[in-house]
C-alpha cells in the first residue's frame, strides 16, 4: 500500500444488502480506506453474479486488492464470486470464519450474508478480516494448489 494513499477496498452487493452495504462503507471510510462501490444502491431486485462479477473484474484490473460482496446469505454471491480464479472469497458469519480465512485461506473476498448476520457481527468480521494478515507457510502449499496460472 502507497503510503500517501489509503488502500481502496471493492464493495458490491445485490438488492439484499444497499442497508448493509451503506454501515460497511462507513466504517471503511472512517477506518481511512478508500472505497470502491460496485452497486447495487437499492431495493430493486437484482442478480448477484453480475456483482460478483464487478468485484471480480476490478480485482483483475488491479483497481483493488480485496473486497467484500453482500448478497441475502452470502452463499449466492461467494459462489459466483469464486468461480474466477484470482478471487478467494470466503463466506463469515463470525470473526472466527473471517480470521482464518485471511490467516489460512489468504481470502481476498469477505462475503456476507445481510439476512442471516446482523450489522455489528457484519463490521466485526470486516474488522478482523482487514487486520488479519495471511499466515503463509504450510498454508502457502495449500493456496498454490488452488491457483490456476
Amino acid at each position: 500500500m502507497d503510503a500517501q494513499r489509503p488502500e481502496t477496498i471493492g464493495i458490491a452487493c445485490d438488492h439484499a444488502g444497499p442497508e448493509l452495504k451503506a454501515i460497511l462503507i462507513a466504517d471503511l471510510k472512517t477506518a481511512g480506506f478508500g472505497v470502491l462501490d460496485l452497486g447495487t444502491n437499492g431495493p430493486d431486485s437484482v442478480d448477484y453474479p453480475d456483482f460478483a462479477d464487478k468485484l471480480a473484474a476490478a480485482i483483475k484490473k488491479g483497481e483493488v486488492k480485496r473486497g467484500i460482496l453482500i448478497c441475502g446469505t452470502g452463499i449466492g454471491i461467494s459462489i459466483a464470486a469464486n468461480r474466477h480464479s484470482h478471487v478467494r472469497a470466503a463466506l463469515a458469519h463470525n470473526t472466527t470464519a473471517a480470521k482464518l480465512s485471511r490467516l489460512h485461506n489468504d481470502a481476498n473476498v469477505l462475503a456476507l450474508g445481510a439476512r442471516v448476520i446482523g450489522s455489528e457481527v457484519a463490521r466485526d468480521c470486516l474488522k478482523v478480516f482487514l487486520e488479519t494478515e495471511f499466515e503463509g507457510g504450510r498454508h502457502q502449499r495449500r493456496i498454490d494448489k488452488m491457483t490456476v496460472s
